[in-house]
């Protein structure tokens, strides 16, 4: 077999496997999909978004409250990580690249990035719940924003890296200062990509259970106090799913669909924001 027989031979095994493994994982993308679309779609009704989670043995009930709680936590999380993101992000990127600060936080927040998210719960439970005495919304707002600020921090340097040198040379070359530079030219030439981190860091946490557990808890009530437990979707999908009330497990699955579906269309709007970021 000569040389140009044996490339040909390597590449068609090499885009037969490729192919294998997309088709693989593919399958059980469109598998889980099948499966929250034919036994969600059974639980939405009206009473889903305007009752409150039921007690045991009820016969109706919604899940008003975990909406609520849910779409409350996320917002502040994000709200409290990407301010801090973005700031670690720019020093990262525009003034600590070969300093020694610059590597130690770059390293810290890859530990970060990657600790599994009932390590920071734990965290938050042993720093905030164990010396208040008591879980609250505000508990899981940190847990949550500890989930979203390396991903904001990984996106906001990655996309000011991207942005060509000459751009910065041509701003200072006109007399601004660099934080005018920053803020005025490499920030917004970024936007997008920085936009899309921040919505990447919010679908991620969109469904985190884990951290919840262990600092909001939950609550089978109304309540927009943050110093207590709030209700939110993935600890309200967890109790229900493992119970044995077949209301319950719908209103599980009817969860499982929204979330699904929320993340989705984060995912959509982010992927659309990066194209037209390429585009531009």
């Amino acid at each position: 077999m000569n040389l140009l027989a044996r490339r040909k031979l390597t590449n068609r095994v090499a885009l037969t496997l490729s192919l294998s493994a997309m088709a693989f994982g593919l399958f059980w993308l469109a598998w889980i999909l099948w499966t929250v679309l034919e036994l969600g779609l059974s639980g939405l009704s009206l009473t889903l978004f305007t009752e409150m989670t039921p007690p045991p043995g009820a016969e109706t009930g919604g899940l008003l409250n975990a909406i609520a709680g849910s779409l409350i936590m996320v917002v502040l999380a994000t709200l409290l990580g990407t301010p801090i993101g973005i700031l670690a992000g720019v020093y990262l990127a525009e003034y600590g690249r070969n300093h020694w600060l610059g590597s130690t936080t770059r390293f810290i927040n890859d530990l970060l990035l990657s600790a599994p998210s009932i390590v920071i719960g734990l965290f938050v439970y042993a720093v905030v719940v164990a010396q208040t005495g008591k879980f609250s919304a505000w508990s899981g707002v940190i847990a949550l924003a500890l989930i979203v600020l390396p991903v904001v921090v990984r996106t906001t340097e990655n996309m000011l890296q991207l942005i060509p040198n000459t751009l910065r040379e041509a701003a200072f070359a006109l007399g601004a200062p660099k934080s005018v530079v920053i803020s005025k030219v490499t920030l917004r030439a970024a936007r997008a990509g920085v936009l899309t981190g921040v919505l990447l860091a919010v679908a991620r946490i969109a469904g985190e259970t884990a951290p919840l557990l262990f600092t909001a808890l939950s609550n089978q009530f109304w309540t927009l106090n943050l110093n207590e437990p709030m209700a939110n979707l993935p600890v309200t999908i967890f109790k229900f799913a493992m119970s044995p009330f077949t209301n319950w497990q719908e209103l599980a699955w009817a969860g499982v669909f929204l979330i699904t579906m929320g993340v989705l269309a984060l995912n959509i709007i982010a992927r659309v924001f990066l194209r037209a970021e390429k585009i531009n």
